[in-house]
């Protein structure tokens, strides 16, 4: 077995480790953004693939490695970890409609309610208790998941009709379409907060971020995954809203 993610904030990254562990301590677990992913993917039959939806869609970012492993899905059992703030309609089914356009066969999907990643807008944060509740939440869920999973009875959250037309009219219909490209407007960068530290484009999956002359600069390939916005120490960036609220990265939660 081989778990596979793109994590921003750390949720689909702790939901995968919680739920392989149930099923397989030994099992390796690897990022779509790891040099040898590849490599491990082409050699493995069973796989586990955590992702954090946006707009009941897939990130372009994920999209992408979609298309560039397409050849190396066919016959591969997949079961699917959305991860999400609320609710998504079919977070693990749209995944698993691009999985099985390349040959996947689906074995089952599990949606999982996590703090959100979008730091700059105050409407969706919630406070510091509800989030640590929701993780305690989010990994019990996930480990009743594995043993389903062991017993042959997986989970298949997401994957049916009424979930698809669930996740089409909530979100998609309205806001899907920008998932379907980089955001290229860029970040907003306060050059008063920015030190230059460089931490931004070390995290960034894209690399759109460079530092020039100790400040952070931005270019358009936005996959909007907020984790610089999460990651920054001075709280100088943002992305649609105007100011840091919540930084919530995973461990602040565990």
């Amino acid at each position: 077995m081989l778990g596979i993610y793109f994590s921003a904030t750390g949720n689909s990254r702790f939901a995968l480790e919680t739920f392989i562990k149930e099923l397989d301590s030994s099992a390796a677990i690897v990022s779509i953004e790891d040099s040898t992913v590849m490599q491990q993917l082409g050699k493995a039959d069973e796989i586990v693939f955590s992702y954090p939806v946006q707009y009941s869609a897939v990130p372009k970012f994920v999209r992408d490695f979609i298309d560039k492993t397409a050849n190396l899905w066919q016959g591969k059992k997949v079961f699917v970890i959305a991860t999400m703030a609320a609710f998504s309609g079919d977070g693990s089914g749209v995944l698993a409609r691009l999985l099985k356009k390349h040959g996947a066969v689906i074995t089952g999907g599990l949606h999982l309610a996590m703090p959100d990643s979008i730091a700059d807008e105050k409407v969706f944060k919630r406070p510091f208790e509800k989030n640590r509740q929701a993780v305690a939440a989010a990994k019990q869920k996930a480990q009743k998941a594995a043993d389903r999973y062991k017993s042959g009875h997986p989970c298949r959250q997401g994957l049916g009709f009424l979930p698809r037309f669930a996740g089409l009219i909530s979100q998609r219909l309205w806001f899907g379409h920008r998932t379907m490209k980089y955001y290229s407007k860029g970040l907003k960068i306060d050059r008063a907060k920015c030190v230059g530290c460089g931490k931004c484009a070390a995290v960034c999956p894209t690399g759109n971020i460079s530092v020039q002359d100790k400040i952070a600069v931005s270019g358009k390939k936005c996959t909007v995954c907020y984790r610089c916005v999460n990651s920054c120490p001075m709280k100088a960036i943002t992305l649609l809203g105007d100011k840091v609220e919540q930084q919530t990265m995973i461990e602040k939660y565990i």
